[in-house]
C-alpha cells in the first residue's frame, strides 16, 4: 500500500510540529506548509528520522493562491491528499484598544481564513474522489472568549461556526469527505516566545498545560475517526466549556478578575524577542523552535479528558458504574437504618 499522503499547516512548530512528527512515525508523506523555512527543514528532518517521507513548502496561510498552488503540489509530487490538518495562526496578546485594525486583520487572515482556504484547497482534491479528511485544530477559545486574546479568540470562534456550517452541507449531500474539529487546552507551545505582545511581563498559556504530543494525538485519533463533529483534549477544555455554557455571566466576572495575571509570568517581557505576525520568528537568521516551548517543567504528558472523548462508551459506562454505585450505597444505607430503626 502507498503511504499515507497528510497535510499539515503550521508545522514549523508547536502543535503543527508535532503532528508532522507523529505522521512520519506510522511512514506517512507529510507535506509541511508554514512561513518560517528553517522550522520547515527542521521539521523536515523529524520526519524523515521518524520514517516518513518530507516535503517542505513555503506558504502564507492568508494567501490563496499559495494555498491552492501548494495543494497542487502535494497532488503532483506525493499523491493524493489523504489528510489536512489546519493548525497555523498567529496572535496578539493585548488589550483590544491597543491593537491596530492591520493587526487584527492579519490574526484574521492568518488564524481563520487561513484554515478557510486550506479547507477549500483540500475539498477541491477530496470531493471528486469523494474521500478525505479534514481536521480543525481549535480551542476552548472557540467557545469562551478571554481577555488579551480578543483577536485570537474571534477567529477561533469563527473556525467553529465555519466548520458547523461546512459540516452540514457535507452530510446533507451524503459525502464521504469528513471534517472534524479539535478542541484544545493550554497547549506548551513556542508561541509564548514570539507572540506579538504589548503585556508587561512574559505571557504564558493559562495552566494546567499539556505537551504538544497530547494533541498530537488527539489530532491523529480524530483523523482515524472523523465521523465524529468535535473531540476535547483536557479537563479544563471540558470545564470551562461546560461553566460557560452554565454560567457564562460568573465566568466572564472569573476571567475578569484572574484572566491578566494568569497569563503572564513573574518574568518581564523580553522587548528583543522576536514576533510573528508579519515575519517568521524562524526565517533568515532566526533559529528552529521546535514543538515545545519554555514551560516543559509544569507541562502534563497526557490528558484523561482525551481518553473520555475518544471513548465515549467506555467513559459512559464507567460514570455509569458510578452512579450505580454510589445509589447501591445510598440504598442499602437506607435499608440499614430502616432495620435498625424497628
Amino acid at each position: 500500500m502507498s503511504p499515507q499522503v497528510v497535510v499539515v499547516t503550521g508545522a514549523s512548530a508547536g502543535i503543527g510540529r508535532a503532528v508532522a512528527q507523529a505522521y512520519g512515525r506510522r511512514g506517512a508523506a507529510v507535506a509541511l506548509l508554514a512561513r518560517g523555512e528553517r522550522g520547515l527543514q527542521a521539521a523536515a528532518d523529524d520526519v524523515r528520522r521518524a520514517g516518513g517521507t518530507a516535503l517542505v513548502m513555503p506558504t502564507d496561510m492568508a494567501v490563496a493562491a499559495q494555498v491552492f498552488a501548494a495543494a497542487d503540489r502535494v497532488e503532483a509530487e506525493l499523491g493524493e491528499i489523504d489528510v489536512w490538518v489546519n493548525d497555523a495562526f498567529t496572535s496578539v496578546f493585548s488589550p483590544f484598544e491597543q491593537i491596530s485594525p492591520d493587526e487584527y486583520r492579519r490574526v484574521t487572515e492568518v488564524s481563520y481564513l487561513g484554515y478557510v482556504y486550506g479547507t477549500m484547497a483540500a475539498l477541491q482534491k477530496m470531493k471528486p474522489r469523494d474521500r478525505g479528511t479534514v481536521v480543525q485544530v481549535g480551542s476552548a477559545l472557540a467557545y469562551r472568549g478571554i481577555p488579551l486574546q480578543t483577536a485570537y479568540c474571534g477567529a477561533k470562534h469563527a473556525i467553529q461556526g465555519f466548520h458547523e456550517a461546512l459540516r452540514c452541507e457535507l452530510l446533507h449531500e451524503h459525502s464521504n469527505v469528513h471534517v472534524t474539529m479539535v478542541q484544545m487546552p493550554a497547549v506548551n507551545t513556542p508561541q509564548f516566545s514570539w507572540v506579538l505582545s504589548r503585556l508587561p511581563r512574559h505571557p504564558r498559556p493559562v495552566p494546567p498545560i499539556y505537551q504538544p504530543e497530547v494533541a498530537a494525538k488527539a489530532v491523529l485519533h480524530a483523523a482515524e475517526h472523523p465521523e465524529r463533529r468535535e473531540y476535547w483534549v483536557g479537563g479544563t477544555t471540558a470545564l470551562t466549556l461546560a461553566a460557560n455554557a452554565l454560567a457564562p455571566g460568573l465566568l466572564d466576572r472569573y476571567l475578569a478578575r484572574t484572566g491578566f495575571d494568569a497569563q503572564q509570568t513573574k518574568q518581564s517581557r523580553d522587548r528583543d524577542a522576536p514576533e510573528n505576525l508579519w515575519e517568521p520568528a524562524d526565517g533568515a537568521g532566526g533559529k528552529d523552535f521546535g514543538a515545545h516551548g519554555v514551560f516543559d517543567g509544569m507541562s502534563h504528558p497526557r490528558s484523561y479528558q482525551l481518553w473520555a472523548s475518544q471513548h465515549h462508551g467506555a467513559a459512559g459506562a464507567v460514570v455509569a458504574a458510578a452512579v450505580a454505585a454510589v445509589a447501591g450505597s445510598r440504598q442499602l444505607l437506607l435499608l440499614r437504618r430502616s432495620r435498625i430503626q424497628r
